[in-house]
């Protein structure tokens, strides 16, 4: 499995449905669902956390759960398959995964869809991960 195959299995659910804590693609998924299930089309299933609230003024704690995934932590321009943690507003943290040329695969909750956006929309980066094979 590479950052390609993460970013072609991301890319696959756009259109999937938001759901909060939603960990089937069938009923709908988060951003944390949208990572587990883009890992599990390329073959790594992973079992994720579903007890978070939507609004949280702390930076979660994600580092274990990347590792957990096989994924370390990096800096520098987004590759393809990266994952990170934004933070979208004051109190709401959110995961991005990159796909290409600065586009992006996450799970929207207003639009009520997994979509893929250009850009990071202002969006501080409060952590970045990359797949342990791609790094």
């Amino acid at each position: 499995m590479t950052g390609a195959d993460i970013a072609s299995a991301a890319e696959a659910l756009i259109g999937t449905r938001f759901r909060l804590h939603g960990r089937d693609p069938a009923t709908g998924l988060d951003c944390v669902g949208l990572l587990s299930a883009a890992l599990a089309r390329c073959g790594h299933a992973v079992s994720l956390p579903a007890t978070y609230s939507l609004r949280s003024r702390l930076v979660p704690h994600v580092d274990h759960i990347a590792d957990e995934c096989g994924f370390a932590a990096c800096t520098g321009q987004a590759m393809a398959g990266d994952v990170l943690l934004v933070q979208v507003s004051p109190c709401q943290f959110h995961l991005l995964i990159a796909a290409n040329d600065a586009n992006y695969v996450h799970a929207h909750a207003s639009t009520r869809r997994v979509v893929k956006q250009h850009g990071l929309q202002g969006w501080r980066i409060a952590g970045h991960w990359r797949f342990a094979n791609s790094v």
